[in-house]
């Protein structure tokens, strides 16, 4: 029996002896796992330790299918097993059918997972330290066999192993978000009518990738190109009117995400023309992951003590959580949430976790 136990513990641990990129590495537990632990579905993300916002994920076309409808029932519904809770209580790992928790239970079970065919998941969150790197859910079919304690207590006996692995390749993960991109800024100039002018090779790129996410044709300019252009316009008229009422608070500045995964930050700039009419330069580059937070929550001028509040928020913690971790009151994290849903543009916090995990437009832009 101890000799089973060691041969199963080594199928993950031997692979911290390898060469691994971030994928290859999941790619490879993913495999190790299914020889010991059988699963018919997978879903394996890497988060941003900080934010808990996803870097990435692996999954299995069956779970993709379903993935826009797990990811809002994650960060919008009341469930059981959200992976946040997880990492606080610290019971990593969990089944949908425990002594404590029945699926009946879960709205996750009931309106998505069973009727895509799935009779049960086996949640682990993947910690090393204090800090957590990934998620890794494995699912059953309705017809195969439901994950034993057996199996959810092999699987938390590999997550320390499996998170200082994703730790450890977590820089090889930027070379694999930023393939393809290219390595410099792109530029372009446009005229306050928003008539392309002038661009460089890197600019070109990224306005392709715009112009598929949006479906039109090479002879229009993307709408988040016209969004920072015109809420710059909008900013420097109310200033030289000095009118700070109308003067929007936010730089003009957008994060996009394109279709395969990866993040794009667009930027205006005025360039004061030494003759003839001023001219806005708009600079794009890819942003990382963990960069979203910080960016966003700079555009909105969201202050410090509000960014530190709302990455609780994201965190899935409650008002009364979020009090005792910051050393406030209920009242003073009310207040500090009402001003964050005011700076947003939001009336909850439902709405506010969708906005800055799933939407990435600048929120105060006309359609153009």
């Amino acid at each position: 029996m101890t000799s089973r136990i060691d041969r199963n513990h080594r199928l993950i641990t031997s692979l911290e002896k390898g060469t691994w990129t971030s994928r290859t590495y999941r790619e490879a537990v993913l495999k190790q796992i299914h020889s010991a632990v059988p699963y018919d579905a997978f879903c394996f993300t890497t988060v941003d330790p900080l934010t808990l916002l996803s870097t990435g994920a692996v999954t299995e076309d069956g779970i993709e299918a379903i993935h826009d409808r797990l990811f809002i029932n994650e960060y919008m519904e009341e469930d059981i097993h959200k992976y946040a809770e997880l990492i606080r209580s610290g019971e990593h790992t969990a089944t949908l059918h425990t002594s404590n928790a029945e699926p009946e239970q879960s709205p996750r079970y009931i309106n998505i997972l069973q009727p895509a065919g799935f009779g049960d998941e086996l949640r682990a969150v993947l910690v090393s330290g204090d800090a957590c790197w990934g998620y890794l859910t494995l699912y059953r079919k309705t017809e195969s066999s439901l994950f034993t304690e057996e199996e959810r207590s092999l699987i938390q006996s590999w997550t320390t192993s499996i998170a200082s692995m994703l730790r450890s390749t977590s820089l090889t993960l930027v070379d694999e978000i930023t393939s393809g991109s290219p390595e410099e800024p792109g530029i372009l100039i446009t005229s306050d009518t928003f008539q392309l002018l002038s661009l460089n090779a890197p600019a070109q790129y990224w306005l392709s990738q715009l112009r598929t996410l949006e479906h039109v044709g090479p002879d229009v300019l993307p709408r988040p190109v016209r969004a920072v252009s015109s809420h710059l316009q909008r900013k420097n008229q109310a200033e030289r009117a000095e009118d700070r009422q109308l003067t929007p608070n936010s730089p003009s500045k957008v994060c996009i995400q394109l279709p395969d995964g990866r993040y794009l930050i667009l930027h205006a700039s005025l360039m004061q023309q030494l003759g003839g009419p001023n001219q806005i330069a708009i600079r794009l580059e890819q942003a990382m992951p963990q960069d979203l937070l910080p960016l966003l929550a700079e555009s909105h001028g969201l202050s410090s003590r509000e960014r530190e509040l709302l990455g609780y928020v994201l965190r899935s913690y409650s008002s009364k959580e979020i009090a005792a971790a910051m050393h406030i009151s209920v009242y003073t994290v009310q207040d500090h949430l009402k001003s964050i849903f005011a700076k947003t543009k939001v009336s909850s916090r439902r709405e506010l976790i969708w906005y800055f995990v799933s939407r990435f437009q600048l929120s105060d832009e006309p359609a153009i």
